[in-house]
């Protein structure tokens, strides 16, 4: 039988785990995607009760911001996680709105080894960098013959 002292701190411990994943959710819905992601990062940690909650903003009607953190959190489970969160990116694939189509779509790329650059980005980049040549230096011959002469 558990004394008193001990259910206390028990309740304690569980009521500031649900504070703190209060809190992490209402990071997660914020509009600062580095906040966001973030939050999505620690609630990836998070196991089972992480999982749910990202699963939740993912799926649900929240912003364009928020979805994309839920499925950069998704992708970051690691574990025995790992698998549950890859068959509710692919559950997003088949979702109606677009947002989490287009989130499931890169977060799962992305797992493949995908790149992370935009495809427009790509090409502006390799033509407005001026490509490095290395310039060989000429020799003069006089000075050659004088090395190879002294020594």
């Amino acid at each position: 039988m558990k004394s008193d002292e001990t259910r206390s701190s028990e309740r304690e411990r569980d009521e500031a785990a649900v504070e703190q994943l209060r809190q992490l959710t209402r990071k997660l819905c914020s509009n600062d995607i580095t906040t966001a992601r973030l939050a999505a990062h620690n609630l990836s940690w998070k196991q089972e009760d992480g999982l749910a909650i990202l699963t939740e903003t993912l799926m649900g009607n929240y912003s364009r911001t928020t979805k994309k953190a839920a499925a950069y959190g998704l992708r970051s489970m690691k574990g025995r996680m790992k698998k549950l969160a890859v068959e509710v990116l692919e559950q997003g694939l088949k979702h109606r709105d677009r947002t989490t189509k287009a989130a499931c779509i890169k977060a799962i790329s992305l797992m493949k080894g995908g790149t992370s650059k935009k495809e427009g980005s790509q090409a502006r980049s390799k033509s407005s960098k001026p490509q490095i040549r290395e310039i060989q230096k000429r020799r003069n011959r006089n000075t050659e013959d004088k090395r190879s002469s002294s020594r």
